[in-house]
């Protein structure tokens, strides 16, 4: 499970981590990589804590889903607020997550 907290933007996102490590955080799953994840059947983002997130935070998850696509993991959102959806929605990306956003 990934928890995000804060904005989800190019900014915020940025100044904790570079986009290189950040990236590798998601779609690592390499035991040898510094940044390695267990292999799970499912990720879980949760968005609870995000108020808003820009086109790079959008990004970020919509390339964590085509990774996860490629290898059998189901990427499930939870605890998206109104404003993160209509994002979704307005991008098309909340058809990727159908059930899960409901």
């Amino acid at each position: 499970m990934f928890r995000l907290s804060g904005p989800f933007t190019a900014r915020d996102m940025h100044a904790s981590l570079s986009p290189d490590a950040l990236r590798s955080t998601f779609e690592s799953q390499e035991e040898s990589e510094p940044h390695a994840l267990p292999v799970h059947s499912h990720h879980i983002l949760d968005l609870t804590e995000v108020p808003y997130m820009d086109s790079a935070g959008l990004g970020l998850i919509v390339s964590h889903y085509v990774r996860c696509q490629s290898t059998g993991v189901r990427l499930v959102v939870a605890g998206v607020n109104p404003r993160v959806l209509q994002l979704f929605e307005m991008t098309k990306v909340d058809k990727f997550f159908r059930g899960s956003l409901e």
